[in-house]
């Protein structure tokens, strides 16, 4: 599709697409979700990025709780990244946390506390993208700025039949300016039209058997005309998952247990686990070295990641010494387990 064709498609439908979406997110949309019906960027800015990759129903009770411990910008700058990290524990993709507590910091050192109003502002924070940037702009200030999160590319690429590979860099900019090109005039309508989109993407309009005969905008739709509106959006580069091994080494000592905390960049970035080791071999070596006389070993456990199946083989053994102050970690005592950050698979394990 030339961007003459694309351009015209995009004429053509900016004066029905806004209204009818409008319309349809007033009646029909969400509207009792706890981060709406609120202009505090804070917690609009919280769940956009609990959102990402997530889906909304494990969202809440997280929501719910990372509030109740840090209440505004402010608290959550104060803490410390422990704290922040044993909160989002299980939520997975722990970068976005680590990003979370440094853009805290960011807003209260260089900001006074105050969110900035604007999405190119916004975006100049860590761990804030273009898209979630227009977000939090649109809901919290009335930004005539568009968002084009996975949920509105596939929407708008449904709608104007978009050919583009996503999976391209420039195809995804002249995504952009379409979307762009469609916002409505009026600076009032963008929190329901940005909610609208995103709506209509995670209900009608979803990856798989998209529910035409229900959408507000069927009638415009060039994907549903060509009656195959599941073939858009179209991004060609797959990514490779990947395989990987470990062995945990469970230690227990008088009712406690042994947790090394993972670097801060890489998988399980920041968080604590038990000893892992590279092959059984290595595990075995390293606990006869601590004077452990005999390892149990438990049922493997297999963690799906996004791009990575990952395989734990734990291992339980008790100590009756003491262990070398050169081994990194430290004795956890199980009442004060809920207090570490946990990965969601050991957590499981461990109770």
């Amino acid at each position: 599709m030339t961007d003459d064709d694309l351009q015209s498609r995009v004429h053509a439908l900016r004066g029905d697409f806004a209204p009818l979406l409008l319309a349809w997110q007033r009646r029909d949309g969400r509207h009792d979700l706890p981060w709406q019906n609120t202009q505090d960027p804070y917690r609009v800015w919280l769940s956009e990025i609990m959102l990402q990759q997530t889906q909304v129903a494990t969202v809440l009770g997280y929501y719910k709780r990372f509030l109740e411990r840090f209440p505004d910008v402010a608290a959550l700058a104060a803490a410390p990244q422990d704290e922040v990290m044993a909160a989002w524990a299980g939520l997975g993709y722990y970068s976005r946390a680590r990003n979370l507590h440094r853009c805290a910091q960011t807003v209260m050192e260089r900001h006074g506390g105050a969110f900035p109003r604007t999405a190119v502002e916004l975006a100049e924070l860590p761990g804030i993208g273009r898209s979630t940037a227009a977000a939090i702009s649109s809901f919290c200030f009335g930004e005539r700025v568009a968002i084009l999160d996975g949920n509105v590319k596939r929407v708008l690429s449904r709608l104007l039949a978009f050919d583009g590979d996503l999976a391209q860099q420039a195809q995804e900019k002249r995504l952009w300016r379409q979307a762009e090109a469609l916002l409505p005039l009026s600076e009032a309508d963008m929190p329901a039209y940005t909610q609208g989109l995103m709506d209509l993407g995670a209900s009608h309009c979803a990856s798989r058997q998209p529910q035409c005969l229900l959408c507000p905008v069927a009638g415009l739709c060039h994907g549903r005309a060509e009656g195959d509106p599941a073939r858009y959006p179209i991004k060609t580069r797959k990514l490779k998952r990947g395989q990987r091994e470990n062995w945990w080494l469970w230690l227990e000592h008088e009712g406690r247990v042994w947790l090394q905390q993972r670097p801060s960049e890489g998988l399980w970035g920041g968080l604590w686990t038990l000893p892992m080791f590279d092959s059984e071999a290595a595990l075995d070596a390293h606990s006869r070295s601590m004077g452990v006389a005999e390892l149990e070993p438990l049922p493997r456990v297999q963690h799906a990641l996004t791009h990575l199946d990952w395989v734990l083989h734990p291992r339980r053994g008790m100590l009756t010494g003491p262990v070398d102050s050169a081994t990194p970690g430290h004795w956890v005592a199980r009442e004060q387990l809920p207090q570490y950050a946990l990965p969601a698979p050991l957590k499981k394990l461990l109770d």
